[in-house]
């Protein structure tokens, strides 16, 4: 009887004091990740650019996804859509006015797992400086591999979404003489992203109860 009850005993306090699920922090690798966009011009075809500097943070946690974060800034003076005269254009107060507003940065409120590798995270954008929030499709993160050139655990991730760039007051445009405009207003956003292990963060740890009085009396 004494050894059952000190087996009982023993099962219990490995369940509440087992250690918890941890989570991860990744850091974005800015040489090796993109934000880039898409937008109709003179309403026939796509213009595409990018911005070329990206850092950030994702806290991951694969046990509870609800409890990740990311935070993302990315540097509009960085703007390169290949034609020099439209990014100093797009530079300008015109658009993203970089002198006033150099950085455009995205804070998550809510991630959801919706299959396997994939979620939804909805968060803060702020861009020309007003906020508003905006909902992404993200797949990954892949599972952590070894680097070779750093010896760091390294996974990889994709954004995708679109965004009117109205609400963000990125009014400029032009009428066509044929009709239409020069700008389309809305963005196809397509951000891939290379992150690296930083630190673990652990969850908080339970704190046990005693143990029952009946197994220190079968300790005795």
């Amino acid at each position: 009887m004494r050894s059952i009850f000190l087996s009982v005993s023993i099962s219990v306090l490995g369940l509440v004091t087992a250690a918890p699920a941890r989570a991860s922090v990744w850091e974005i690798n800015s040489a090796h990740s993109t934000a880039a966009f898409s937008v109709r011009h003179m309403m026939v075809t796509n213009v595409s650019g990018q911005f070329g500097k990206i850092t950030g943070t994702l806290d991951f946690d694969e046990k509870v996804p609800a409890k990740s974060t990311v935070e993302v800034t990315v540097d509009a003076t960085t703007i390169d859509t290949h034609e020099p005269k439209r990014d100093t254009h797009l530079k300008s107060p015109d658009f993203f006015d970089v002198a006033n507003h150099p950085t455009i940065t995205f804070k998550s409120t809510k991630v959801e797992k919706t299959g396997k590798g994939k979620y939804k995270v909805t968060g803060d954008l702020n861009m020309h400086g007003v906020t508003k929030p905006v909902t992404l499709a993200v797949e990954g993160p892949t599972e952590a591999v070894k680097n070779p050139m750093g010896g760091t655990m390294t996974r990889g991730a994709h954004a995708s979404g679109k965004l009117n760039r109205k609400d963000w007051n990125l009014n400029w445009n032009k009428a066509l003489e044929a009709g239409g405009v020069l700008v389309g207003d809305e963005v196809t956003l397509n951000i891939d992203l290379e992150l690296d292990a930083k630190a673990e963060k652990p969850a908080e740890t339970a704190t046990a109860p005693a143990a029952p009085a009946a197994a220190k009396a079968a300790a005795k």
